[in-house]
């Protein structure tokens, strides 16, 4: 059974807006070799937005960084699904709109032969750990107090407090800190 991964930028203060800070070269360095690890990336309808087709137009432009350039072409090779109800449709092949049961459909993604999942954004992820079907989380902290934004887990009414345990932490030279918990 694959396992779902819940992967955030944030600051301090819990904010996960990411026009609020900029991540560093280890940051992206970090991301980026979660990606290459994963065979499917789940998101909702913002986040797909944010990512599409920002990152395809540089995979195809060859226009930025030699690191920008890898992490797209990586990014446009993975399978995604889009949860939403409003999209008219995908702007890449690789990509499916599902307007069915979050629940349902995540079971079925976890039971497909392969390697894990990578959820990304806030809307779809809190719901998926409202269900219980979050297997690893992957925090990266920025050395940042926001004071504004968006935060983690808003609006979330867990059924019962989620217990984690912290399987990894790595500190990045800018101060930023890579956190990895599993689910317990």
């Amino acid at each position: 059974m694959r396992d779902v991964i819940y992967a955030i930028n944030l600051t301090l203060d819990g904010c996960c807006d990411h026009t609020k800070f900029k991540p560093d070269e280890e940051t992206f360095g970090y991301f980026m070799h979660l990606l290459r690890d994963v065979d499917q990336l789940v998101y909702g309808r913002k986040t797909y937005e944010l990512m599409v087709p920002y990152w395809p137009d540089i995979a195809k432009s060859q226009s930025e960084t030699k690191a920008d350039i890898e992490f797209a072409q990586t990014f446009v090779s993975k399978k995604k699904i889009v949860f939403s109800r409003s999209l008219a449709g995908a702007e890449d092949e690789n990509t499916r709109i599902v307007r069915t049961n979050l629940r349902d459909e995540m079971l079925k993604l976890k039971q497909e032969p392969g390697n894990n999942i990578l959820v990304g954004g806030v809307d779809v992820p809190s719901q998926l750990i409202e269900l219980g079907l979050v297997d690893e989380y992957r925090f990266v902290v920025m050395p940042i107090i926001a004071g504004e934004g968006r935060r983690l887990m808003e609006g979330v009414s867990l059924p019962e407090k989620l217990q984690l345990k912290l399987v990894e932490s790595k500190t990045f030279r800018s101060g930023c800190v890579a956190l990895r918990y599993l689910k317990q």
